[in-house]
């Protein structure tokens, strides 16, 4: 025991509940809602503006859909596109589509039409279910790549009545699209009969999940049915979540691999209540959760910092939410602090990777005082992590060495799809490379420093963005920060801060007041030349700041100011 607890420090300080072990037994992701629906078949599985949908319900559409996708030819290994918003609809066709055999390939629904051929085409997708509002771009986006079935749903089909004319009034309509099948027409006429399907747990792909839009070209992540059920009990187990009694706010997207393992498998695995909504709205968020009451509210740090900026947050009681998981980018620990003092509740930062399904660390849940801030925590139940040199990934390093984070464990992905030679580079003797700076403590938590691709080298110092960003959230007027590098004709790039400002400050503090508050508290190398005032950051749909498109603008020498 001494000598495991010496390999794996993190052991030590792994709470109460938590097994260092899961140990059960794999089966098809889709077995899940089979068995939610079996044991708790009057329980509320969703919750979309009112209108509730029980397990059983939600198992009888299911099985329709996958029989509705069988009658259409669909079935073993081929890919079925998701081009929705969190909606009871996205549920029905993700499980629907695994009952069938078929893998899920999620759409981000903000992309536009060059995007979606894109992922159409390298993912060779056979159908697609599209939203109605969000099928114009996937019309453009049609004219050049074919589909075997293109199958449209509508909002209004899961809205209560009662809001369905309201809906109406503000122009949500049932439009009618020319050679596209119709969602619930297939539902309808289909059997709810189960059928089966051979399933390999551990090879077949259950999602393929793009990744890599934030640092380049977008690959596609094969996530397989063990990957994804195993993350699920990880996060569950992790989180002491009670069955059919833990109602989870699902606010993150599910075509994101947190929202889609945290938010939505992990609820079903056990038969909790997921209270749907389509997009983040922070008015909305807070009358959700002072309504629904539920217990577990993952998000990530943008989602935090606008709700404890919203005006109205004390006019609503938030204190039914038990634990908030921060994830999906770094949480500032000034923004942990405050929302900790304001609400009461919970929040501990965790990690993960699209590539692992994507959940591999997280702070302790069971006692505020294990909990680090600015740590990402510890490696969840039968999780490896190691830290290695960048440039010889052979050579692990100690405690507090920074290097290159790398992950082994059940939930890590097959491989990319398509690219064998990337596989092959992130993928080394078991270890997932993570491209993350880190480093471990002695208690066996890890710290995030940065990407490997966005440290800013100033004349062959490092400077790591977030060490930064840090910083710069400790400034009162300071409501998002981003930095990024920027050339420099003698030392070759240098620091370059993008900053929103706090309501009420814009205006009032100067770039120069910044840039002092910076200097007294970082080294010099360190400190932003220069500070860029913005009314917003670029984000992904997930609330990840798109550095990417921060360096693009500066390479180019253009960006809105505010």
């Amino acid at each position: 025991m001494a000598t495991l607890e010496a390999e794996r420090p993190w052991f030590r300080h792994y709470p109460a509940h938590v097994p260092r072990s899961l140990k059960f037994t794999t089966a098809p992701l889709q077995s899940i809602l089979a068995r939610a629906a079996q044991e708790h078949p009057a329980h509320t599985a969703t919750i979309f503006f009112g209108a509730r949908l029980s397990y059983a319900r939600l198992d009888e559409l299911a099985w329709r859909f996958a029989n509705a996708l069988r009658g259409l030819g669909l079935g073993k290994g081929d890919r079925l596109g998701l081009f929705l918003p969190n909606c009871p609809q996205y549920i029905i066709c993700y499980y629907g589509a695994l009952r069938a055999g078929c893998t899920v390939v999620p759409f981000n629904p903000r992309y536009k039409a060059a995007e979606i051929e894109r992922q159409l085409t390298d993912s060779e997708a056979k159908a697609l279910v599209s939203l109605d509002i969000l099928f114009e771009e996937v019309g453009r986006a049609l004219e050049k790549v074919k589909l075997k079935h293109v199958i449209v749903t509508h909002m209004l089909d899961y809205l209560p009545p009662l809001l369905r004319p309201f809906a109406r009034l503000k122009g949500i309509k049932r439009p009618r699209y020319a050679n596209t099948l119709e969602l619930e027409g297939l539902l309808r006429e289909a059997s709810p009969s189960p059928f089966d399907v051979a399933i390999s747990p551990e090879e077949d792909v259950a999602v393929l999940l793009y990744t890599g839009g934030t640092t380049g070209t977008p690959k596609g992540a094969m996530l397989t049915h063990h990957n994804l059920l195993y993350n699920a009990a990880q996060a569950n187990a992790w989180g002491n979540v009670k069955p059919a009694s833990d109602a989870t706010l699902a606010v993150l997207p599910f075509f994101h691999s947190y929202g889609m393992t945290v938010c939505m498998n992990s609820p079903i695995m056990t038969a909790n209540t997921m209270i749907l909504l389509p997009r983040f709205e922070p008015k909305e968020v807070l009358k959700a959760i002072n309504k629904y009451r539920p217990a577990l509210f993952p998000g990530v740090p943008a989602m935090y910092i606008a709700l404890l900026n919203h005006p109205e947050i004390r006019k609503y009681d938030l204190r039914s939410v038990r634990l908030c998981l921060s994830g999906a980018a770094p949480l500032p620990v000034e923004v942990a602090k405050r929302w900790s003092e304001a609400t009461g509740g919970m929040i501990v930062e965790g990690y993960g990777l699209t590539e692992t399904s994507p959940v591999t660390h997280a702070n302790p849940t069971d006692d505020l005082s294990k909990v680090k801030f600015g740590s990402i925590g510890l490696p969840l139940p039968d999780t490896d992590a190691k830290i290695v040199d960048p440039e010889d990934s052979s050579r692990e390093l100690g405690p507090r060495e920074v290097g290159e984070l790398a992950i082994r464990g059940p939930q890590v992905m097959k491989g990319y799809w398509k690219r064998p030679e990337e596989s092959e580079q992130a993928l080394r003797q078991g270890w997932l490379l993570t491209g993350d700076l880190a480093y471990m403590d002695e208690d066996g938590y890890f710290y995030i420093v940065d990407r490997k691709k966005d440290m800013i080298n100033v004349g062959g110092l490092k400077a790591l963005p977030r060490e930064i960003e840090e910083v710069l959230y400790q400034h009162p007027a300071v409501k998002m920060a981003a930095v990024v590098g920027s050339r420099d004709e003698r030392l070759g790039e240098v620091p370059k801060a993008y900053v929103v400002l706090k309501e009420g400050f814009e205006g009032k503090v100067t770039k120069e007041e910044i840039i002092s508050f910076c200097r007294e508290r970082l080294a010099g190398y360190k400190v932003p030349r220069d500070v860029e005032f913005r009314r917003e950051l670029p984000l992904t749909l997930v609330g990840k700041v798109l550095r990417r498109v921060l360096r693009e603008e500066e390479l180019e020498g253009k960006g809105p100011s505010a």
